[in-house]
């Protein structure tokens, strides 16, 4: 799930994590095998948001998956595996116009 500017903000103030940016290096190789989201690093690994209801269009709230761990000490190497909730849910705030 690709994330708006507004999603980004709640999803940082919800969770300790950071923001792979799109300009990173290694955007398009994880784009090439995770699909196209809005990554998050955090002292686990690699996470991304699912929605959590059927609707996208209607996202209120989503569910943390993690698609890689940490391979090393340094935090600098990943190893993926198949997604796995991590019991973690984001939800989003309704902004009005």
């Amino acid at each position: 799930m690709r994330l708006n500017e507004t999603q980004l903000h709640q999803t940082l103030r919800q969770i300790d994590a950071e923001v792979l940016p799109d300009n990173h290096p290694a955007n398009a190789q994880l784009t090439d095998l995770f699909g196209d989201h809005t990554f998050f690093l955090d002292q686990g690994g690699l996470k991304v948001l699912e929605p959590a209801e059927a609707s996208e269009s209607d996202v209120r709230t989503s569910r943390v998956v993690s698609l890689a761990d940490w391979s090393d000490a340094t935090l600098t190497s990943l190893k993926p595996h198949a997604p796995e909730p991590t019991g973690k849910v984001v939800t989003f705030e309704q902004v009005t116009h």
